[in-house]
């Protein structure tokens, strides 16, 4: 069985510790080696070539989110797991574009360490479920932009009666339609192809169906 060889980067002793025996209670992991600075991580990743980091985001002076942008650059085929007792939007989305493949709170019970660990061995993503829950409605809320609108230079009232022109009505059943005069519906025309730039009301039909209007 080839096993995982898991670095573990926390400055905290105990917990170092009780991953470490938990790692030795797997028979898939093994411990490759404990790192207890940022800096040290970014070393050990380069010497030990582990499979697996588990990171810790507070160790100054070098934070694990700074610890695992280095770890990643330098060694494409090490996976990070962040494992902290944050779980802020802004922590979360910091560890992400520094490269973690996962991120999990250290309330995490000891299969859900296990299952992260492996999952990100395996070159997964996986994220505790409280944080899951907040990228979700994070995402949830990000409404995409509206798409920018056709011919801005054009008044509401020019961009109606052109929608109309690309239809195929005349000026005549554009006036009566809209219930303005006909001369009224000629200077809108005459305004509509000054401002598209167009030589003719064929053109300004094809411009104005390229963009989608005329549809109904």
């Amino acid at each position: 069985m080839n096993r995982l060889r898991v670095l573990v980067a926390d400055d905290h002793p105990l917990f170092r510790d009780g991953l470490s025996t938990l790692l030795s209670s797997a028979e898939d992991m093994e411990l490759a080696g404990e790192a207890t600075t940022g800096e040290e991580a970014v070393s050990l990743a380069a010497g030990l070539r582990p499979d697996v980091i588990v990171m810790d985001v507070n160790m100054p002076p070098l934070s694990g989110i700074e610890a695992t942008r280095r770890v990643v650059e330098a060694n494409p085929g090490v996976h990070v797991l962040i494992v902290t007792m944050f779980e802020d939007d802004g922590t979360v989305f910091q560890a992400m574009r520094a490269g973690a493949r996962g991120y999990v709170l250290k309330g995490a019970n000891y299969q859900e360490m296990l299952r992260a660990i492996r999952a990100v061995g395996n070159g997964e993503a996986i994220f505790s479920p409280k944080v899951a829950v907040r990228l979700v409605d994070f995402f949830a809320s990000v409404r995409p932009a509206a798409p920018p609108r056709a011919f801005p230079e054009l008044s509401d009232r020019e961009r109606e009666i052109l929608d109309l022109i690309a239809e195929g009505l005349k000026n005549p059943e554009i006036a009566r339609k809209l219930y303005l005069s006909p001369k009224t519906v000629r200077n809108h025309v005459s305004n509509i192809l000054g401002k598209l730039q167009v030589a003719d009301r064929t053109e300004a039909i094809i411009r104005a169906r390229e963009a989608g209007l005329g549809g109904s």
